[in-house]
């Protein structure tokens, strides 16, 4: 029997439904958690406002929904399936002869949507909010002034405290080995916050142990002439694996823009596998959703809901979802250190969640 278009959108409001009430209830309960460690991060500042903290928490916010999007589709989808179930309606389409993957279709569109959705227009929003947390978090509650950016205009490194401060600029840069060579290096510093000092010009640079090694450079301060030095020593923190470790995090940035940011950082001589696994990761998101519907399937649709073990069920479907996180964070972690392909890596979770959700389904329905 084919499956008409009334009964699909049905299908799918009782899914959206189930499944905006488990995403609120959940991003309710992780809010209240982050604000609550956000206060106990921030014990002891009388300074810092409450509001701001709730606001680094609602900041924080969208970037978890995308993490536990995956536990929200496939309890959204057992609690629709469960209800369906319970009142007879799937009881009723299946003895008109509609098989389980005819009212599976309806659901699995509506998350491919959503999946689509979530990458594209959604993402976005959240990289940008979650840009905006890490700076607060880092201003608010650790203190830091220290900020790193690498973007096409060239490299961009800060260091200082309230006494002094110096912001690095580098047209071009390159990796070689431990150190970071770069060109066209401006060195502005600072008494204070604001209160600007000299400025340094080299034509070449060197991120060495503990300094600046700067080659051909003019140093120029109010009032006084240019001065020329062929070698010039410039103390600093910074090191290679701290410039590198301070990049923007891959969770701050679009799916938009990480294809080019991660073009350019391999052209500067950086590895950006971090940011290629989120790429690849947020590429297979949809996937993994519609594997969890799978998943959520074949522990939810029984054809006779009074045959008892509801609990066994509910504990296994649980199970089975904390299953596929803990694998997909373990082949994660392998795609990061090389140890597998990044590909692979990120899409194995979504295809083996599927495939064992399409076998248990068959199983349950034709075996």
């Amino acid at each position: 029997m084919r499956l008409s278009l009334t009964l699909s959108l049905y299908i799918a409001r009782q899914f959206v439904l189930a499944f905006l009430t488990v995403l609120a209830v959940v991003l309710g309960i992780i809010l209240l958690f982050d604000v609550i460690e956000l206060i106990r991060r921030a014990a002891g500042r009388a300074e810092i406002d409450f509001w701001v903290l709730m606001g680094m928490a609602l900041l924080k916010l969208p970037q978890m929904a995308h993490t536990i999007l995956p536990f929200a589709v496939m309890i959204g989808a057992m609690v629709a399936f469960w209800r369906l179930t319970r009142t007879h309606e799937l009881v009723v389409a299946r003895a008109a002869g509609i098989s389980v993957w005819q009212f599976l279709t309806p659901v699995l569109t509506t998350v491919l949507l959503i999946g689509v959705f979530e990458v594209t227009a959604f993402n976005p929003l959240a990289a940008a909010m979650f840009a905006r947390y890490d700076k607060l978090q880092n201003e608010v509650l650790q203190g830091k002034v220290g900020t790193f950016d690498l973007s096409e205009v060239g490299l961009w490194l800060r260091e200082g405290d309230e006494r002094e401060q110096k912001v690095v600029h580098a047209e071009d840069v390159h990796q070689d080995g431990l150190s970071l060579d770069m060109r066209e290096v401006h060195i502005f510093l600072y008494n204070g916050a604001d209160r600007f000092s000299s400025r340094l010009y080299a034509a070449t640079g060197r991120l060495g142990d503990g300094h600046f090694e700067l080659s051909g450079v003019w140093r120029m301060e109010i009032g006084k002439p240019a001065v020329y030095l062929d070698r010039l020593d410039l103390p600093t923190e910074l090191t290679l694996e701290r410039v590198q470790d301070n990049f923007s995090s891959p969770e701050s940035m679009s799916f938009w823009q990480l294809p080019g940011f991660i073009t350019f950082f391999e052209k500067a001589g950086f590895a950006a596998t971090k940011h290629r696994m989120y790429l690849q990761s947020l590429l297979a998101s949809p996937l993994l959703y519609c594997a969890m519907v799978l998943i959520a399937a074949m522990f939810s649709l029984r054809p006779n809901m009074r045959s008892g073990g509801l609990l066994v069920r509910v504990g296994a479907g649980v199970a089975a979802g904390f299953g596929i996180y803990f694998f997909s964070k373990v082949v994660y972690a392998f795609g990061l250190s090389a140890t597998l392909p990044q590909g692979l890596a990120a899409w194995s979770p979504a295809l083996v969640a599927g495939l064992a959700g399409v076998t248990g389904l068959l199983h349950l329905e034709d075996g």
